[in-house]
Parts: C-alpha cells; structure tokens; sequence
C-alpha cells in the first residue's frame, strides 16, 4: 500500500508535459475524452485502440510534443500492467481453478441454499463488503467475478442485480475505509486519527452501501438487463471428477489473501515500525502479490488435488485461463495510459489553481476539490492525495472527529463519476460484458450515489459531533 501510495504521489508531482494554459489544457481533456467516446460509440473501434488515439489526441490538443505524449501513454499502461495485471492474472487463474474442480459450484449451491429471492442482492453486498475490507478494488474484483457470474446464471437473476451490489461494497471500502491506500495517506495529510476515521468510515459506509447497492440495483437491473458473458462465466466441472473440493475448504481458498492482507495492515497499525521483524514479515506476504500467489499455489491442492486433478490437468487449467483475460489486460492497461497522459499534462495542478480562492465550508472543499481532480484524471487515489494536501492547513484547528470526516469528505469526493478516464471503468465494463453507454448507466451512476450519499451523511455527522 505504501508503495502504491508514493508512486501515486510521484505521478501527481511530476513535471507537466505541457505549458498550456488552464483554458488549454481544459479543453484538451473534453477533447480527448470526447475521441473516445466517439471511437468506441460511433466508429465501434477497439477500446484499446480508441484509447492509444484518445491519449495521443489529449496531448496534440494540449500542446505537448508527440514524444512526450508518448511517454507519458506507454508510462502509464506500463505501471497500471505491472501493478494490475498480474493480479487480474492469478485472479483469472484462482477463478479457474475454482470453476473446474467444482468449488465454485460448491459456493454458489451454498449461497443459493441458504439466501435466495430478494435475499441474494444483500448477501452479495455483506460477502464483497467483508472481502473488500483489506483488498485493492482490483483483487476483490477477480476474487468476486465467478461467483458473481455464477449465481446470476445459475438463479436466473439480471447481472446487474448481483453485480452493483458486490461493486458497491468494494467501491465504498476502497474509498472510505482504512487499511485502503487513498484513506491511509489522506489520514497522515490530515494529521487525523485512524480508528476514529475508521469507526466513523463504517457509520457512513453501511448506509451508503446499501443505497448504492441492493437499491440501486433494483433500477440499473431495469436499465441495463444483460446476461452473463459467456466466456467469463466458469464452466461446470466435466462429468469425469467423482469429487469437488468441500465448502470450507473452498472458501478458506478464497478467504486467504483477505486474511493476509488484512493481517499486514494490522501489524502495520499495531507495531508501525519498518524495521520491526515481524512487519518485514507480514508487509511480504501481505502484499495483494504475494497473498493471490499464496491463493493460488493453496488452491492447486485444496481445490485441484481436492477434485482428483493430476498434474497435467492441473497446468492444463492455468494455462486456459489466461486466454479469455488477454483483451481485458490491453484495455485497463491502455486506460491507465490514458489516466497517466492526464495526470502529467497538468490537469491535476489545473484543478487545485481553480480551487485556491473558493470560500466554502471546509468539508465541502475537500469533498469538490476530490470530485474534479477525479473527474479530470480517472484515479481515486491522487483525487485523495491532491485534495487531502490542499485542504490539510484547515484541518489543523479541527476536533478529532471533525478531521476524520474531512478525510471522509475526501474519500467520498475521489469515487465520484468513474467514466472512461479510469482503468477501473473499462475492467467493470470487460468483466460484465457492457458497452460503454451500459456501463455509465450502472457503473458510474453507482460511483455517483456511493460519492454523494456518503457526503450527505459526512455532513449529517459533522453536525451530530
């Protein structure tokens, strides 16, 4: 996480690309976006290609030199593969292994047992909200997708009744709760303290969620009425295996690099000492790489070995599952380009000029600055970062409570509006099968409400304390 974090912040500090000015550089960004959108809607491109031309497009219209423009793409789509992409891979190959030895079916059967009907949407919610809790929105993503997948199939329920609601439990944890990157650093900006952020996080994540989740759905589910994709749902396990891995050990597979995350973040909190054995230790394997590998190499016995699964056939299953992800790599990849080409072109230094002279309540401030800077580069975690430095000589006077909600305010701001700037919006898109209109009218409508509704309960709260 702390490596995330500075990379984050370097991204922000970097030189600009471009001397254009505000006016400019504005709009460049409507520009760019503007290409995409019309690439990918009107022309039906790739959107992979639309955003390599999106990206060069966004530069020429900035003024910046095609090299530069270049670099900053390839710089982008680079960092967001490596940090990304790898999990997407072990996701992907986890997920497999799952659907082949038959404990996917295990977890759906289970899940359909026990909570069906209008149950299913709160089940989702309080499952993606407790794998959330320690996890990148990114690797609770590939954890949740085939059981996801599978229980809207197997229960004929819309896509999207199942899915906001596992997308609202891991987007709210990702942008208000600690151990998350952005909350983190945005809590050492403010000078606030982490388990009263904490405590108040949970106050106005519970609500939040269920308006953005299990409600919401309800309407998206009638907006968009899709079917899982075919070749992302996990297929039942051949007739062959006389055995499937039970629900336990199923589980615990997939509880495994939840637990270990959330067992660095602990240590981290608790001893809070780089130096320390232990947190050398836990920082290791707590890492979101090492603990999916973790997964992945337990369950080639818990769920292969467990299904009868020879060797052979065990690396047979790897191998198929990296096929189906190739297409979804390019394109959060080539959204990350995207995002990066924003990011040193400026546009962040562009938003904090605007916000400078605003004579609003401090709350207000971080949550506004938090929203532009997201809607302008695509990331929550420099909208968290830009605005919690902007806004952090306020916070200095604050009560204790007063400056947890500022970070709220903040965490709430960086959510709102994903769109096609964002390299989460283009793996939610991948994953459920959308096109681009779909996936503003679930997607980005849900960041919307978890943004807005979490910031009218900070308020709420702030005159409450």
């Amino acid at each position: 996480m702390t490596s995330l974090s500075v990379e984050m912040l370097a991204a922000d500090a970097a030189e600009p690309i471009t001397s254009a000015g505000n006016a400019q550089l504005g709009i460049a960004v409507l520009a760019g976006i503007a290409v995409i959108v019309l690439l990918i809607t009107k022309l039906k491109m790739h959107a992979f290609l639309a955003l390599t031309i999106g990206s060069l497009a966004l530069g020429s219209f900035a003024g910046a030199a095609p090299a530069d423009t270049i670099a900053s793409f390839t710089a982008g789509l680079g960092s967001t593969v490596a940090g990304v992409g790898v999990l997407i891979a072990l996701g992907a190959i986890l997920g497999k292994l799952l659907a082949d030895s038959g404990g996917a079916d295990q977890v759906v059967d289970t899940i359909l047992a026990k909570a069906s009907g209008r149950a299913m949407p709160w089940a989702m919610v309080l499952i993606a909200s407790i794998i959330g809790l320690p996890l990148f929105f990114e690797v609770g993503i590939v954890l949740m997708i085939p059981v996801v997948l599978l229980v809207a199939k197997r229960g004929n329920y819309s896509l999207m009744r199942i899915g906001i609601p596992a997308l609202a439990g891991l987007s709210v944890m990702h942008g208000l709760i600690p151990p998350h990157p952005g909350p983190l650093v945005a809590i050492d900006a403010l000078d606030a303290n982490l388990g009263v952020t904490l405590a108040l996080g949970v106050l106005v994540a519970i609500p939040t969620v269920i308006i953005a989740g299990p409600v919401f759905s309800r309407y998206a589910a009638r907006w968009v009425d899709i079917k899982p994709p075919e070749k992302l749902i996990p297929q039942r396990p051949s007739e062959d295996l006389d055995r499937r891995p039970s629900f336990g050990a199923t589980l615990a597979t997939i509880l495994l690099p939840v637990v270990l995350m959330l067992l660095n973040a602990l240590v981290e909190i608790v001893v809070d000492n780089p130096e320390n054995g232990l947190q050398k230790v836990t920082m290791v394997i707590g890492s979101p790489l090492i603990a999916l590998l973790a997964a992945v190499l337990v369950g080639m016995f818990t769920l292969g070995r467990a299904a009868g699964f020879t060797k052979d056939r065990l690396a047979g299953t790897v191998e198929k599952s990296l096929a189906p992800i190739a297409g979804i790599l390019l394109i959060v990849g080539a959204g990350g380009g995207f995002k990066q080409t924003l990011i040193d072109a400026g546009v962040g230094r562009m938003i904090l000029d605007f916000s400078e002279n605003w004579s609003i309540p401090a709350l207000l401030l971080g949550w506004l600055i938090a929203v532009a800077i997201r809607l302008a580069t695509g990331s929550a975690t420099v909208a968290t970062i830009s605005a919690a430095g902007l806004v952090a000589p306020l916070a200095a006077d604050m009560s204790t409570s007063h400056a947890a909600l500022l970070v709220l305010a903040v965490g709430a701001g960086s959510l709102f509006f994903s769109h096609v700037n964002d390299a989460g919006f283009w793996l939610v898109k991948e994953y459920f099968g959308m096109d681009v209109g779909q996936t503003v009218k679930t997607w980005s409508v849900m960041e919307t409400i978890i943004s807005v509704v979490a910031m009218a309960f900070i308020l709420l709260l702030s005159l409450l304390l």
